[in-house]
């Protein structure tokens, strides 16, 4: 099958790499133009490499080979206004909005609530909830001006339905997305745009891939490696591999995203290689 999504536009924040720049790909791939939106900037407390502007220009390059088009603009999730201005330029250039994928987030480094600073709390909230709050904010105008419907995807994470100590800010964020999810799911549904969330396990991205990580996950090993990151990894799932491809993430927004999805809104949908049945 091909052309599922073909001659619609799709709105993807943190498009420059990792899961963003896989479901810019993909949705490209069956059809659709692409409004991409990245930070592509180190931002103060993370504790691992950031997307750059070159990655961004990366995800333009592999779009434009495909013969799609796209609009792709530096801003941060947290700004409003420049939120707002990256759509309606998109939109204005590509002539419609049919899809949102609000995908951008942060990582977690681990610590207790009570000795977790207030800084690391907020910045976590603000990116990972309050930014996905304002990508729908900014694209909802469009989606209803259009018409036709649409589907609104938020990514969330298996952190979003269950818990898990030392990560309490990552885990209140990602719940919150469900809260959100399924407000905008009852808001829209009577304009025909469907509301779902995505909740992966560990994904092979940069934002995994690092030392933190191996750390979090091995804190009784003095320089823990992928590998050992990978023996516990592999323990949270009943399927036998420690993390997902962004692609396996990409595949099921674009089932969301398609026509197959049409009747299929309110969804948490766990892309987890069974984490959540441990």
């Amino acid at each position: 099958m091909s052309g599922r999504v073909a001659g619609k536009v799709a709105f993807i924040t943190g498009a420059a790499r990792g899961q963003g720049r896989s479901h810019a790909v993909r949705l490209a791939e069956e059809g659709a133009d692409i409004i991409a939106v990245d930070v592509c900037k180190q931002l103060d407390g993370v504790q691992f490499p950031m997307s750059t502007p070159e990655d961004l220009e990366e995800t333009v390059n592999r779009v434009q080979k495909l013969g799609r088009r796209i609009i792709a603009v530096q801003a941060d999730v947290r700004d409003h206004d420049a939120l707002r201005s990256a759509v309606d330029h998109g939109v204005a250039e590509l002539g419609r909005l049919d899809i949102v994928v609000a995908n951008a987030g942060l990582g977690s480094d681990g610590s207790r609530l009570d000795a977790m600073s207030e800084k690391t709390w907020r910045d976590m909230i603000d990116v990972n909830l309050t930014g996905v709050w304002l990508t729908t904010k900014v694209a909802t105008p469009h989606l209803l001006a259009g018409g036709r419907g649409g589907s609104v995807v938020l990514t969330s994470s298996v952190g979003g339905l269950r818990g898990h100590a030392n990560i309490g800010h990552y885990i209140a964020a990602k719940h919150g997305v469900v809260g959100l999810m399924r407000t905008l799911a009852w808001e829209l549904g009577e304009h025909g745009i469907r509301v779902n969330s995505l909740h992966p396990t560990q994904v092979n991205t940069p934002m995994v891939m690092h030392e933190g990580t191996y750390r979090m996950f091995r804190p009784d090993l003095e320089n823990p490696t992928v590998d050992d990151f990978a023996a516990v990894s592999q323990g949270m799932h009943l399927l036998p591999t420690p993390w997902v491809e962004p692609l396996d993430i990409s595949n099921a927004v674009l089932f969301l995203a398609s026509e197959e999805g049409r009747f299929v809104t309110g969804v948490t949908l766990p892309v987890d290689a069974g984490a959540m049945l441990k």
